[in-house]
């Protein structure tokens, strides 16, 4: 087991990772940037240390200063998080390079699975259903418009590298799509320093589920159930919730197989996400996230496995602690994503002073969040705040909890997307598990 390790996060995440490490009895290291000193979090590392001032780009996203860092700090390992470079496969492979364990997948299968289009050929090669469109990576007009004449309009333009909804443009004909293809090689090529693109057929109104997995190095591959991620925001996700209210067993099963399929033949390791759009009974591959995710505590709350401290343990070689027939999900988890925004103003970020801060309690309520009263929210980041996570018996119950944990949490001095929640909560489609990723834009307004 490891000795000591940088958490090369900020915020909640950095938290989290920092609390399981304390609980395994793990030295650990935390960098921060200037618009980060001084926040409370820091205090539970063993040791801190200063990477650059706030721009992501001149501390978070800088390899030098953060692999001067582990190395000034003697570390065994580093833990990425999620965003910033946990799934920069240049940055894993130079911490090997200098005897740092990577706590995530090796550095080719991050290449792989990181490029959307070699994913897609991966699932295809695996028996893994994919959404209908481009063999590889669209070229010119030429070849989009040809492309999209043979699998049907609607047709969505992806870029192969990044994500979060960058470098996707929807076409309903040749003229939009000869449009749309030149806006996302240009918006990728800014955003990911990667202009290619590919084609798939534009799926009406799906649901967006994601299949947990953990894999260790010994050739053990485990499933830990899905997550319902289809309430989003321009593809930025809102609400999590396991298990979906959509799937049927027969589903869950299959569509938790295929990812165990893909997993073992990209040699997986660690833990990630393998990510589906479904229509009906039928499901389709469309990426896999090589970290842990944000929403990965709804996924602890009903299977009980600590996913952070899995992923130490299969980075220091361990075996994974349990099988695939350990896993037995129970109740019914959801989280929903506390940003510093104000919705009534189309989203539009709000930094700033948390002057109180009250957060809900009681019986199957997590709160996630390094936020606290005289907490400033940086403007440099992400807007995440807190992840509120309640668990019950059913879904029924939840929903119940979830409503009272949002007129209890009090934030004040900032905008925050609490507000919002307590609309989705009242929502009767979303009451009765009938949302896709159209329910924000079509049911409330936003």
């Amino acid at each position: 087991m490891f000795q000591r390790i940088l958490v090369a996060n900020r915020g909640e995440i950095a938290l989290r990772v920092l609390r399981a490490a304390r609980e395994m009895d793990i030295d650990t290291v935390a960098v921060y940037s200037k618009a980060d000193e001084g926040a409370a979090y820091l205090a539970l590392a063993d040791e801190m240390i200063c990477i650059g001032p706030g721009p992501s780009s001149a501390s978070y996203l800088k390899i030098a200063s953060i692999i001067s860092a582990a190395e000034v700090a003697d570390v065994d390992a580093i833990h990425p998080g999620y965003g910033f470079l946990s799934e920069n496969a240049e940055f894993a492979q130079t911490c090997r390079e200098h005897s740092i364990e990577f706590i995530g997948p090796d550095a080719e299968t991050m290449r792989k699975l990181g490029d959307k289009a070699t994913a897609r050929a991966m699932a295809k090669l695996a028996k893994v259903p994919v959404v209908p469109g481009s063999e590889g990576l669209i070229l010119d007009e030429q070849m989009a418009v040809e492309t999209a004449q043979r699998i049907g309009y609607p047709v969505l333009i992806k870029a192969t590298a990044g994500g979060g909804g960058r470098g996707m443009r929807v076409a309903n004909n040749n003229m939009s799509l000869v449009n749309a293809f030149h806006q996302a090689r240009a918006e990728a090529q800014q955003a990911f320093g990667e202009a290619g693109v590919y084609l798939e057929k534009y799926l009406d109104r799906p649901r967006h589920v994601e299949i947990q997995i953990l894999a260790d190095g010994h050739g053990n591959i485990v499933h830990l159930g899905e997550r319902d991620c289809s309430v989003q925001r321009r593809h930025q996700k809102l609400v999590e919730e396991s298990p979906s209210p959509a799937l049927s067993e027969s589903l869950r099963r299959t569509m938790g197989r295929s990812a165990v399929r893909l997993a073992k033949a990209s040699k997986y390791k660690g833990a990630g996400t393998v990510e589906f759009l479904v229509v009906g009974k039928e499901y389709y591959f469309i990426e896999v996230n090589c970290r842990v995710q944000v929403e990965h505590p709804v996924t602890e709350q009903v299977t009980g496995i600590d996913i952070v401290k899995e992923q130490i343990r299969v980075a220091a070689g361990e075996k994974l602690s349990f099988e695939q027939g350990d896993v037995k999900p129970r109740g019914h988890a959801i989280e929903v994503r506390i940003n510093a925004e104000d919705p009534a103003r189309n989203f539009q970020p709000s930094p700033g002073l948390i002057t109180r801060y009250i957060p809900p309690g009681g019986p199957g309520i997590r709160i996630d969040s390094h936020a606290h009263a005289g907490y400033r929210v940086p403007p440099n980041y992400d807007s995440l705040v807190a992840k509120l996570i309640v668990t019950a018996e059913t879904r029924a119950e939840a929903l119940g909890r979830l409503a009272r944990a949002l007129d209890e949490y009090v934030i004040e001095g900032i905008k925050t997307t609490i507000p919002l929640h307590r609309e989705i909560v009242k929502n009767a489609l979303f009451r009765r598990g009938e949302y896709d990723t159209g329910f924000l834009a079509d049911c409330l307004s936003i």
